[in-house]
């Protein structure tokens, strides 16, 4: 059997050390021939002498220098690229087959639509590159005959739960009520309001149940990340925002839910591990052993279900906002998002105040309707620009 090749997009991030894993336990069905990451040049250098991919990718021409040193000395042979251009180039190769985007934020768009317009098969753990360009990236999905499978643990339940062939433009012929999506509610969700103010990143980065980067973390913490899936879900499976609902769900076994119009409600558990979905992707339609511990419904006891509280989090009333304005407002909700949240891991803004720099970046930009690609990234680029001067009389 001919092996997949598989180009990794975010190979130092947690999703991509989870699916070097899933890989690392089916060496006669995949073969990873490009991986690439922003700067953590020394965590694929580990990756390159396992499994001696062709290409290493890296945004940081110093990583890249770095890198490229380290290999020469080992005798490894993989050839260094460094910076946008070669992330999008190994992204359309002809030598692979599958890519697996999971860059973190709106940095991750620019090479999954170059894998799009490929006809790559895609593994989409980007959920940005929905949220900034929803329409436009679906229609290309459809005009190019993608193969798109989501890795994000609610999604790839939902895709688990729905028919094999369920049609997101036609989703009343499936008899689809609605889709709900589940969330942990994060470190804070019984934390008093009035300690907002004195979240510290650390506090913020503890996930009570899933091992996430930094970023996604503090995402979880103000359930924007939630938000973000909502408007994921909405591109992915085809239902307008009030029948995509999301519960609070602290136990995290349950990662998502459809319910039917007859009443039945599907859901797919689990323990909280990514390798899960990403096996369940790797390996679609045939399932994969993915060195997950079985989940223990005794030992857990109990599943807990609560509506989410818009005052604690009202990164997600936002993010539902964003979705009924549409155009370029989620992709201006994003970006101010990445402002605010890198300000707070820097120390430069209080958790508490998150959610008002993205309200008042969000005030400052009226409506667009993206065409192309590179309109999206300019309305990107723009709302980036105003989060910054929101940000700069938040701090003064």
């Amino acid at each position: 059997m001919k092996r997949e090749r598989l180009a990794i997009l975010g190979a130092s991030g947690s999703i991509g050390a989870s699916t070097l894993d899933v890989v690392s336990r089916h060496p006669e069905r995949f073969e990873v021939v490009a991986l690439a990451a922003q700067r953590r040049w020394n965590v694929l250098l580990e990756a390159c002498r396992k499994f001696r991919p062709r290409w290493a990718v890296l945004g940081e021409a110093s990583a890249a220098a770095a890198l490229r040193e380290a290999l020469r000395r080992e005798g490894i042979a993989t050839e260094v690229e460094e910076g946008e251009a070669a992330l999008a180039e190994i992204a359309r190769h002809p030598e692979v087959d599958t890519v697996v985007a999971a860059i973190v934020g709106a940095a991750g768009l620019p090479p999954t639509w170059a894998a799009v317009c490929a006809g790559k098969k895609i593994l989409l753990a980007n959920k940005e590159a929905l949220v900034l360009a929803g329409g436009l990236f679906m229609e290309a999905v459809d005009r190019h005959g993608v193969r798109l499978l989501p890795l994000d643990s609610e999604h790839n339940a939902i895709f688990q739960a729905l028919p094999t062939d369920y049609d997101r433009n036609r989703p009343d012929d499936f008899g689809v009520r609605r889709i709900i999506l589940t969330a942990s509610g994060g470190p804070f969700r019984e934390r008093s309001l009035e300690t907002f103010a004195a979240i510290t990143p650390q506090e913020a980065c503890a996930h009570p149940n899933w091992s996430m980067g930094r970023k996604i973390s503090v995402d979880s913490a103000t359930m924007m990340n939630k938000g973000l899936e909502v408007i994921e879900a909405h591109w992915l499976f085809g239902l307008p925002p009030e029948r995509i609902e999301v519960v609070i769900h602290p136990q995290s076994v349950v990662h998502s839910l459809v319910e039917y119009r007859d009443g039945s409600l599907l859901a797919q558990l689990g323990t909280p591990d990514m390798r899960t979905p990403i096996a369940h992707a790797l390996g679609f339609p045939q399932r994969l052993e993915a060195g997950v511990r079985p989940l223990d419904l005794v030992r857990v006891g109990r599943l807990d279900f609560a509506a989410p509280d818009l005052r604690r989090f009202p990164c997600l009333r936002l993010a539902y906002d964003a979705l009924e304005a549409g155009g370029s407002v989620p992709a201006v909700l994003n970006a101010a998002n990445e402002v605010a949240v890198a300000a707070f891991l820097q120390g430069r803004l209080g958790f508490d105040r998150i959610p008002a720099v993205i309200e008042a970046t969000l005030e400052r930009l009226p409506r667009q309707e993206p065409d192309s690609l590179e309109d999206v990234l300019a309305y990107d680029r723009l709302a980036r620009e105003r989060a910054q001067d929101v940000l700069a009389q938040e701090v003064a």
